[in-house]
């Protein structure tokens, strides 16, 4: 079935969602799991051209991921990490194709209808730019006060 799965992460509660599901997918295709955080702050869209250094936005958030490759790979999954930078949509969608992955497994908002209309989503982006299949999953800015790999987390039915 999927081989490589490409996971979207934004560092924030709405990754919760998407992680209970791929890990749980993971195992059952055994896949790989890419992570990857589009950096899109001013010093990560102009890294390159103005050749800045990595801001402490970006330390950050290269910590996070490699914490969360962790996290997985401590569950038994193979897992590993990517941070990019510049325009959300486009680095995702060109991750999957330069990662081989198969699948993009990534959490929604939901609508925002106004803000969305007007800017669209990253979401959105990545559905009309990517040749492989994007699963989307509904997730809460709300964190949970369980981890997903406890016993007493709740589970989906």
């Amino acid at each position: 079935m999927y081989t490589r799965i490409l996971v979207p992460l934004e560092n924030s509660p709405y990754d919760e969602a998407i992680l209970d599901h791929v890990r749980n997918l993971a195992r059952l295709c055994h896949a790989s799991i890419i992570l990857i955080h589009v950096a899109d702050g001013w010093a990560a869209r102009n890294l390159r051209q103005l050749d800045l250094r990595e801001s402490e936005e970006m330390r950050a958030d290269r910590e996070y991921l490699t914490r969360v490759a962790a996290q997985l790979e401590a569950d038994g999954l193979d897992a590993d990490a990517v941070l990019a930078n510049g325009d959300p949509a486009r680095e995702i969608a060109d991750a999957a194709s330069r990662e081989h992955c198969d699948l993009i497994a990534m959490s929604t908002h939901g609508h925002r209808f106004f803000s969305d209309l007007i800017y669209g989503s990253v979401a959105d982006g990545v559905r009309h730019k990517s040749d492989v299949p994007v699963l989307l999953v509904r997730g809460s800015k709300v964190q949970r006060s369980t981890p997903p790999s406890s016993p007493a987390a709740p589970r989906a039915s």
